[in-house]
């Protein structure tokens, strides 16, 4: 009866027609301010952010008005400053009739922002929670909606998760329209579209739509406003919520969407053809359609010469296989393949692992699993403690895990490696993936030796190849192979010479600079101009 008693609470809260709760009046407002305000009073529960501001209109203060606004997410200066006594010394007509009062009120505010009026309750109410204050006059079944956000938001700063040594030191905030306006500030062009749209019954967060128009994949961009407006869940709290909601796989550990708190990336990423998914209180954004090598370039790549990016790049994807395969690496060594290994360091290691009573997996095992332990630690407790307490604790767990005979000190430097190697990978998406798979190598490892290897890195491929990205296959431009798109994924061109924006992302408007772009001595490019 109590499972029976909540369901049909459930119902009765949300309607799933309309997407509203059931609390929320329906229809057109009234024409009676007293009635108008104890709706609204009724409806929020009388609740204590709910400023109710009455007060008189006209020339002989015969005309009852009211502004309300929620206290704590508008700009209360602008409201008293600027609507409130703009409003109050309005010099109305003698004759002027209440429905003549709002129109009059509407043409004469010029201080205010964007006005619109409106009669549904569903609407007034969605403006008042947006931070918009809502103006009503005594006899007058219309409401009018002026543009009144502001409160306290997060200043800009440096985002946290991706740092680079070169480039610009801002970041997203959980601002929606500050976000917008950091984008729009790298790309001054009036094809940058943004589209808005709202999803969550309960939440009514909202989201953006953004894109280059002429550049981004006209099926593409439909194909994500499809999968956005098909939302229908109560809550959306970040920008993970739309993530999981939209992707392609649902079952796969690998990112199919890509999330940065960085304009610039952002930035660079609809210049290709690509589209951006902002969400109202997350400084994350979402980034469409995404591949397996994006994951792997940071920023500063495309800030620096090309030879120095290459060679970094390369280095995070040998990190990448690292943090992959090295514990499983080691455990198919000393467990089935001794000959591959140097005769006077399996002495050493045998010398070792005498004391230790587990077998190699189960070292390896142990050692992870008290490493991860420490990560999640560091993580979640406050900054100065947790950077003290993950590496004070990995010193003290793995030196007194040696002496106690419990691991050797090989499988130590292996784990310890590992982990650093998981920390330099650019995406944190595609580095917890490795960790995850990082487990079931060491499994087959342990059963098949590096047999059991290859079979999971050739099973890991297929599943890599067989992923898609809003249509897109994830391992493009490798596979598909892509010649013209080759030189930005493992090794990075000079600028110059990526003339083509990538392929089955963008199928239109495929070339981005002008011909003869390569730098060149004054003389030659003299003998250059003359040949043409």
């Amino acid at each position: 009866m109590l499972f029976q008693w909540k369901v049909s609470k459930r119902k009765n809260t949300i309607n799933e027609q309309s997407g509203q709760a059931q609390t929320v009046p329906s229809g057109e407002i009234d024409n009676r301010l007293d009635a108008n305000i104890e709706t609204i009073r009724r409806t929020t529960g009388n609740s204590t952010d709910v400023v109710i501001r009455r007060f008189m209109l006209g020339k002989e203060k015969n005309i009852q008005a009211a502004i309300i606004f929620l206290s704590g997410i508008v700009d209360e200066s602008m409201i008293y400053q600027f609507l409130l006594e703009s409003v109050v010394q309005i010099d109305f007509p003698s004759s002027c009739l209440p429905n003549e009062a709002l129109l009059y009120v509407e043409q004469k505010i010029a201080a205010a922002g964007k006005m619109r009026r409106m009669k549904q309750w569903n609407h007034l109410f969605l403006s008042l929670m947006s931070g918009e204050t809502l103006l009503f006059v005594d006899g007058v079944s219309e409401a009018l909606s002026i543009d009144t956000k502001g409160g306290e938001h997060r200043a800009i700063e440096e985002p946290s998760t991706q740092l680079a040594i070169r480039g610009p030191r801002e970041g997203f905030t959980e601002s929606l329209g500050t976000n917008i306006a950091m984008i729009r500030r790298r790309i001054k062009n009036p094809n940058l579209w943004v589209e808005a749209i709202t999803i969550g019954e309960v939440t009514q967060t909202n989201v953006s739509l953004m894109y280059i128009k002429g550049i981004a994949n006209d099926e593409i961009v439909e194909e994500v406003r499809t999968r956005l407006r098909r939302i229908h869940i109560d809550a959306i709290l970040e920008s993970g919520y739309i993530e999981q909601l939209i992707e392609d796989q649902t079952f796969t550990t690998f990112p199919t969407i890509y999330h940065t708190e960085r304009p610039d990336i952002v930035a660079a990423n609809l210049l290709e053809g690509r589209i951006a998914i902002l969400v109202e209180g997350t400084p994350f954004v979402l980034v469409a359609p995404a591949v397996f090598i994006q994951f792997f370039q940071a920023v500063e790549d495309y800030y620096a010469r090309f030879d120095i990016a290459t060679a970094l790049r390369l280095l995070r994807v040998l990190i990448f296989f690292l943090s992959l395969i090295a514990p499983a690496l080691y455990i198919a060594l000393t467990t089935f393949h001794q000959e591959m290994i140097p005769t006077q360091l399996v002495i050493a290691i045998a010398a070792q692992r005498e004391s230790v009573p587990f077998p190699a997996f189960v070292e390896a095992l142990m050692m992870e699993v008290t490493f991860e332990i420490l990560r999640e630690a560091g993580v979640r407790l406050p900054r100065a403690i947790g950077q003290a307490v993950s590496i004070v604790g990995a010193l003290v767990i793995g030196q007194a895990a040696v002496e106690a005979g419990i691991v050797s000190s090989t499988m130590v430097i292996i784990v310890s490696i590992t982990a650093i190697a998981s920390f330099a990978t650019p995406s944190f998406a595609i580095a917890i993936s490795a960790r995850l798979i990082r487990f079931l190598l060491m499994f087959l490892a342990t059963l098949f030796g590096l047999y059991g290897i290859m079979i999971g890195v050739i099973f890991m491929t297929l599943h890599l190849c067989s992923l898609r990205s809003f249509g897109v296959p994830y391992m493009s431009p490798l596979a598909p192979l892509i010649p013209t798109n080759i030189g930005d994924t493992l090794f990075r061109f000079p600028i110059w010479a990526l003339k083509e924006r990538p392929r089955l992302i963008n199928e239109t408007n495929m070339i981005r600079q002008g011909k003869q772009q390569r730098p060149m001595p004054p003389n030659e490019s003299k003998k250059e101009g003359d040949d043409h």
